[in-house]
């Protein structure tokens, strides 16, 4: 039996990167609604990005933890000239975070070295192997933890981590926003930023408090809207950590960050009693928030 079937399920991912959820809940009967809470946007500036690319002949590895990062890195060997360059020609080693990031790499025919087991930026120091003396370049976003650079680093790496992307708060969705009130199944968050974004559009405020309880308006004069007993799902356990210190009760956590772990976590949610989902969570919630 599919347990998503009529379930509708948020999706809070940048528009341009909710096709493939969207696509896949689709399928298996679900409603997706789309609310982005996030935008993606170019750096203030590339001077950091472009002088690293033009010494691309200089790194050992090349770091991607995100589909964005790959994206941003992309755009800029064109005006660089760069496109001609071949990574591999050049001896570069590349790194992908997941399946989703290394197969925006291989769309450009650029083949990845190294994939962790378990897809988190915690895990991606051990696939790498001996780094010392290893020169390496890592483009993400603004907001991205250092984690990972500084555990290269650790470890004896030379790390380059660059601006190539910034992650904005993206303007409330008029329809999405109408759904929400509605009522929804489920809420997906597939990062921090996107907890983060969300919270401050339906609250009002950095931590979670519900409408139903503090009346509080929208940007259109209308009472924002209650998740009441709707299900927090969670790519990873970094975006469950965003969701927890923002005040959310955090019911679905993917073990893997990929889209396949996420709506399998759902549909296992789903599947157990009714009674066991606990309305009262948002009781606690909210006195970490007041």
């Amino acid at each position: 039996m599919n347990t998503l079937t009529n379930r509708r399920l948020l999706i809070t991912r940048p528009r341009a990167q909710a096709a493939e959820l969207g696509e896949r809940l689709t399928a298996l009967g679900a409603q997706p609604i789309l609310f982005p809470t996030i935008e993606i946007a170019p750096p203030e500036n590339f001077i950091a990005l472009d002088n690293a690319l033009a010494a691309l002949a200089d790194y050992h590895w090349l770091l991607f933890t995100s589909v964005n990062g790959v994206a941003a890195f992309w755009s800029r060997l064109d005006p660089s000239g760069l496109r001609e360059a071949d990574p591999k020609g050049l001896g570069l080693k590349i790194a992908a975070i997941g399946p989703a990031t290394a197969r925006a790499l291989t769309v450009h025919g650029l083949a990845v070295t190294a994939l962790p087991e378990t897809f988190t930026a915690h895990h991606l120091p051990k696939a790498l192997g001996d780094v010392r003396d290893q020169r390496m370049l890592f483009p993400r976003g603004e907001l991205a933890r250092e984690t990972l650079a500084d555990e290269l680093r650790k470890r004896g790496a030379r790390v380059d981590d660059v601006i190539a992307y910034r992650t904005l708060p993206a303007t409330p969705d008029p329809h999405g926003l109408t759904e929400l009130r509605r009522g929804v199944d489920a809420v997906t968050f597939t990062s921090p930023s996107a907890v983060n974004n969300f919270v401050r559009l339906v609250s009002g405020d950095s931590r979670y408090i519900d409408p139903a309880r503090i009346r509080r308006l929208g940007p259109d004069g209308i009472p924002l809207p209650s998740l009441g007993r709707a299900v927090v799902a969670c790519l990873g356990p970094t975006t469950a950590r965003a969701a927890h210190d923002s005040g959310l009760p955090v019911d679905v956590t993917a073990n893997e960050s990929t889209l396949s772990s996420l709506i399998a976590a759902l549909q296992n949610h789903f599947a157990r009693p009714i009674s066991l989902i606990q309305e009262n969570r948002w009781i606690r919630s909210l006195a970490r928030c007041l």
